[in-house]
């Protein structure tokens, strides 16, 4: 009788699980990061991240709140400052430049869009792994967290990006 492989997601814990749902969503937001359509890529990316947290809430089994996801990411990513915004939004923006627009946007958008995922998905999974729900968080008590995910965030990008062209170049 053959044995029978136990799921992973199984064996993992929501610590584990969530994190690496964090990785796969960072991806995804800096691959959104480089759509060359202004606006569309930053629905994308929001949408990505409020996608993350519901799938994180699954996680926990903690009841998802639409409307209050979309608060809280709001309130994060604009606790950031004003320098942090707008080189995201200009960043989108920029996209209409001919010629050079696309390239900034191109490198601007996906890694401020990765760093801003990860660093809600790091906020969020000390939340839940602290018995949080979505009901009790309070953005303004996890700013500095945030900031310092996002900077933590904005490394781990280089070091995607670096490994990646290190990779592309041999």
């Amino acid at each position: 009788m053959a044995a029978t492989a136990i799921p992973e997601s199984i064996t993992q814990s929501t610590e584990e699980q969530s994190k690496a749902l964090v990785k796969r969503y960072m991806y995804w937001a800096m691959g959104f990061g480089v759509i060359p359509a202004p606006g569309v890529d930053v629905l994308l990316i929001g949408g990505t991240q409020l996608n993350m947290l519901r799938n994180m809430s699954h996680i926990y089994n903690i009841e998802f709140h639409e409307n209050r996801g979309k608060s809280i990411i709001t309130a994060l990513v604009g606790g950031l400052g004003t320098p942090t915004i707008a080189f995201g939004g200009i960043g989108s923006l920029l996209k209409m430049v001919p010629i050079v627009g696309p390239i900034f946007g191109a490198v601007a958008m996906p890694s401020v869009a990765a760093a801003t995922t990860y660093a809600i998905g790091k906020v969020f999974i000390q939340h839940f792994e602290s018995g949080g729900t979505f009901l009790d968080f309070e953005p303004e008590k996890v700013k500095a967290y945030f900031a310092e995910k996002y900077s933590e965030g904005r490394k781990v990008v280089d070091e995607v990006v670096g490994s990646k062209k290190a990779a592309t170049v041999k």
